[in-house]
Parts: C-alpha cells; structure tokens; sequence
C-alpha cells in the first residue's frame, strides 16, 4: 500500500487470532501495522507480531528489492509491535534501533540485549532526519506503556501515532471503524486518559494530514472527526445522548425489569443499548457505557452483595475511570435486597445518581411497573 510517495505500509493481517491480550473478541481479526520511509536513508517504523515476522521481512525486501534500511523506529515494545526486533536486526547488520529509554529496557527482558551496539535513544522533541524527510519524536508515556514514542513526519505531515487511533480489526475486514475503534481505546487506553489529552495538546500544534496506527486502517480524511472523539474518551465525556440498560439477573425477573424499561424507553423516543451482561460481550456493554449520557444499572442480590456478572462489569468501569454519567439503579432481593448499596458503593462518586431506585422485590408487580415507567420518564427528560 502506498501512504504517500515515500511512505508504503508493509504491515500484516492476523485471522487466526480470536482473543487480543486474551480477552477481546476480534471476529475481524486484527492488523499489525508497520510502515517504510523511502528517502537518502531508509527507516522502517515498528514490526509486527511473533508469528508474522516472516511475512513482514519478505515485505520489506518487496520493497527494498534487496537493499538494507537503515533504521528500525520502535515506538511501542508491546509483543504484536516489537517481536520482529531481534531477526530484523539480525538481517540487516547495518541498521540502528531507535527508541526511548525506556523501551531499550523493555528489549533487554523481551530479548537478553537492550541492542547497545545498534541504538539510538530519542526523547522529546528529537529529530531524525533521512533526507527530505525529518522526523520528529513524541514522548506519549502510558498511551498505553510507559515507553510509547510517537512519530511525526513533517515532509507529508504524517503522524505515526503508535496504538492511539487504532481499531480492532485485520484491514481486509469490511467494517465501520467507530465500534471497533470505540471497543479498542476504552478497553485498552482508557484507563489513560490524562496522557492522552497531553499528548492531544502536543499534537494540535502539529500539521497533520496522515494519522497512521499501529492497528486498524491509515486515516487521511476528515480527521478532526476522529481527534475529537479521542478528545471526548480521553476527557471521559459521553459520545452522544442515550441510555445504556445493564443487567445481571438470575431467574428472569430482573433482566424483565431491564427489558421492560428499555421498551418503555424506545417508545418515548430515547436511543438504548440493552446489555445481558450474563451472555454479551462484556467489553462491548463497556463501551457502551463510556458511549452513552445515562446507564441504568439493573441487577439482583447475591451473597449479600451484588449478582457476579454485574460485580464484574462495573470493576471494568471503574478500572477504566468511568465518570460524568448519569446512573440509575435496579436492584432485586426476596428477603434482603442490597444490590442498589453494592452498586452504589462499588462505582463511586464520579457520576450522579439518580433519587429513585427501583426496588423488585423477588418479581414484577404493578407497583415495579409504575416505578420503572416512573424512571423511563426521569430518564427520558434528562
């Protein structure tokens, strides 16, 4: 693929993978994106995961036509980004590493050797230069490891931008780029969001016209769009308007609680994602939260605390500094409901909560179905 005249993507697709980090469902696949700088020298920007290094090293020679590059630029030592460190500079004898600090620390426990005869240490605002073009270096620390360097090409105005701006998803996958890449920076990133706006506030005085990932698809087209997306997750304010409905049910009662708001909710006129979070993929009702303005969380008591599924997902928002949200409460219990209390307490004083919390007590009678349209209506003028 050529990016640019100078610039060609050499990166590969994985559709063996079914769990990324071993948690995250890719349908899709996912995509390892390494990137070549053709100028007087050559850089070759990140490699690609273990069992693809074959593949990427026969791109770079398809490139090449059998020259050596010059430079490898590390930006990131995760695994899927770096395992082809060793064997590129094995095969070309010639080349220089470049990294931060940090990462040649990485290399010495990923590899025996932090490379002490190939490297070059880059920090803040450091310049390569390969002829035409100059490339400068973004120190972005915890977006999402503390060794993240980002890439900027002034030349093509590219911004090489490590994981930020990536997406789930190999790059012969037809798909929207929004849910995957919503999935992808919540799931992985958003527990960052602090770094992130620092490293947003260094990139907006920069002239970008190319963000290219280390997953998902090269962006060159309304960007704006996706940095002010960036800006909202990394800023923990909501996506759009809507109501996220979870629930966490052991008999049925509660998850006919949900279901019976979230209709009540539709008819009204309001968008809502309903999430049995027994069964959905959990990363996806995460998401979800960070989406939407309002989350109704619906569950039932368990063991004098919260049903485990729910307990689950609401450490999944927490961990990730979930916040600014409005949140409704559902809770179940046939002699001693405390589900509200555990919900309340486990997530915290970062949202705001809303007064009336529906109480179910073992099933659903007229009195249940008076509060949850009572609730609809509060959370429909909201």
């Amino acid at each position: 693929m050529n990016i640019t005249k100078d610039i060609k993507y050499i990166g590969v697709n994985d559709h063996k993978l079914d769990l990324f980090e071993g948690q995250y469902r890719v349908p899709g696949g996912m995509a390892y994106n390494s990137y070549l700088i053709l100028d007087e020298r050559v850089a070759v920007v990140d490699s690609v995961e273990a069992d693809f290094v074959d593949e990427w090293l026969g791109n770079i020679d398809r490139v090449l036509g059998g020259k050596s590059p010059d430079y490898l630029i590390v930006q990131h030592m995760e695994p899927d980004h770096s395992a082809g460190i060793k064997r590129f500079l094995d095969k070309y004898l010639g080349a220089t590493v470049i990294a931060s600090a940090s990462a040649f620390r990485m290399m010495k426990g990923f590899f025996g050797t932090d490379f002490e005869d190939k490297r070059r240490i880059v920090t803040e605002g450091d310049v390569l230069s390969l002829g035409r073009h100059n490339l400068t270096f973004i120190t972005a620390p915890m977006v999402h490891w503390p060794e993240v360097i980002m890439t900027y090409d002034s030349y093509d105005g590219v911004l090489f931008s490590a994981d930020a701006f990536g997406k789930f998803g190999a790059l012969d996958t037809a798909e929207e780029w929004l849910p995957e890449a919503r999935r992808y920076y919540i799931g992985i990133v958003g527990k960052y969001g602090a770094q992130v706006q620092a490293v947003l506030k260094k990139a907006s005085a920069l002239d970008i016209k190319i963000i290219c990932s280390l997953h998902g698809p090269v962006l060159s087209e309304n960007l704006g769009y996706y940095i002010d997306l960036y800006d909202k997750w990394s800023g923990y304010l909501p996506e759009e308007k809507g109501v996220l409905v979870a629930y966490a049910s052991i008999y049925g009662n509660t998850a006919t609680a949900a279901k019976t708001l979230a209709k009540r909710l539709a008819e009204g006129g309001v968008k809502v994602v309903l999430h049995d979070l027994a069964r959905c993929d959990v990363h996806e009702a995460v998401a979800d939260a960070f989406r939407f303005d309002r989350v109704v969380l619906a569950a039932s008591t368990y063991n004098a605390g919260v049903f485990t599924p729910m307990r689950e997902f609401i450490a999944h928002l927490t961990e990730r500094g979930f916040k600014n949200r409005t949140v409704a409460l559902i809770e179940n219990g046939s002699w001693a409901p405390m589900a509200a209390k555990v919900m309340k307490a486990s997530l915290g004083d970062g949202v705001t909560y809303l007064d009336r919390v529906v109480k179910i007590s073992s099933s659903l009678k007229e009195d249940t179905l008076r509060e949850l349209d009572a609730l609809a209506s509060e959370l429909a003028a909201l």
